[in-house]
């Protein structure tokens, strides 16, 4: 099957993890992506382990589907060898703040001169605006700034960063879509655009329900562990062994959890629990006297009674537990694949599934310019060439 993004050519300057993602989901949607990596080491997720055969997972685990160069920009010769990739691309991707592009020869302006259709996607901590412009910027960061971390934790304890680089993911999907609104958009008008994405922009756009109690009654954001900040029951009980999900979180659940699977009529009555925004208010209340009952069984007794009754819930998983889940396995979101020096190797797979253009492992993630002579060749440059940028320190493999 053809793929969806066949043809689209990226070029991506970008490193770590938003940006690398991003390009990742193209590649696997079918975009020609040329991975450009820093002279002489590459990208700097090459120095973070684990390590297979000295090659690093973080690295593979976000970079396959693309092809890669080592460039040093820093002489004249290696930024050529970018013009004359940028002057043949769709997109370009980079992470740089403000100001930086313009010292390396590589802003907006300047590609734009070369190639007027250009997509160019900048991806920063705070972005190419504002006051905080040209501070740098990590995923951390961005929870602080954007009052994620302060949320998140138990409600007497200490604030918590989320567990996984969530602005850093967010970033790379708002990157994604909006390449994607601009190819479009390209297609209709020939007319490319600069795209500015924000770490802190991408994150506090997913914070809706908090932004509408905020703007709605003035209410900040307090830390609730598990539990919903409107809805209850909705979070996590502990039961006999363990912990386990709830989310009888509108007035047929609730009345159907009552009934049907704690036996606890007199809670429909209960003044206290009488409707979903009540129930919320006395959510601590509401805790004790379920954790009463169900400490009485385990976590599997529960979870099959709960499922039977048709009230949503789940279990609370350690990872090692999540990818040797028989829905997760079903659903091929583990990958096998083999890289040429790491070996046999497993992966996360394609969130979505298309039906006409599915999304393919073609390639693992590249080694340190792997494809320097393939690519320079496409641009016209003759093995001489290539041997003698080799030579120079221009390209590194």
């Amino acid at each position: 099957m053809e793929q969806a993004l066949k043809g689209m050519k990226v070029v991506d300057l970008s490193q770590v993890l938003a940006g690398p993602y991003c390009t990742m989901v193209l590649g696997d949607m079918g975009a020609d992506v040329v991975k450009v990596e820093k002279f002489p080491l590459g990208d700097d997720t090459r120095t973070m382990g684990p390590y297979i055969n000295d090659e690093s997972y973080m690295y593979m685990m976000v970079n396959r589907n693309k092809r890669g160069v080592c460039l040093n920009l820093k002489t004249d010769e290696g930024l050529q060898v970018l013009y004359k990739l940028i002057k043949e691309a769709d997109v370009f991707i980079e992470n740089y703040r403000p100001g930086v592009t313009r010292k390396l020869g590589i802003d907006y302006d300047r590609l734009k001169a070369m190639n007027p259709s250009i997509i160019y996607c900048s991806i920063s901590g705070y972005g190419q605006t504002g006051p905080y412009k040209s501070r740098g910027g990590f995923d951390i960061m961005a929870q602080g700034l954007s009052g994620l971390i302060n949320m998140t934790g138990e409600r007497e304890g200490k604030p918590v960063k989320v567990g996984i680089a969530i602005h850093d993911i967010a970033a790379a999907q708002t990157a994604i879509q909006s390449i994607l609104a601009a190819y479009i958009h390209r297609l209709k008008t020939g007319i490319g655009q600069y795209i500015d994405v924000s770490l802190v922009d991408s994150g506090l756009a997913w914070t809706v329900w908090e932004a509408a109690a905020y703007f709605g009654k003035g209410e900040v954001p307090r830390r609730n562990g598990t539990a919903h900040r409107v809805s209850a029951p909705y979070q996590g009980y502990k039961t006999k062994d363990g912990f386990i999900l709830i989310g009888a979180a509108n007035q047929k659940l609730w009345e159907k959890f009552c009934l049907s699977v704690v036996n606890k009529p007199e809670w429909v009555a209960d003044e206290r629990f009488l409707t979903n925004s009540i129930r919320a208010q006395h959510v601590d209340e509401l805790e004790i006297e379920m954790e009463k009952v169900l400490m009485e069984h385990n976590s599997t007794y529960w979870l099959d009674l709960l499922d039977k009754s048709g009230i949503p819930s789940g279990p609370i998983y350690s990872y090692d537990q999540t990818l040797s889940d028989e829905h997760i396995l079903s659903r091929e979101m583990i990958l096998k694949y083999e890289h040429p020096v790491a070996g046999e190797m497993k992966t996360l797979g394609f969130p979505a599934k298309f039906s006409e253009t599915p999304s393919q492992l073609k390639s693992p993630a590249p080694l340190l310019g792997q494809h320097n002579k393939e690519v320079l060749v496409e641009l016209g440059y003759s093995i001489d060439e290539i041997d003698s940028l080799l030579t120079n320190s221009v390209l590194k493999n």
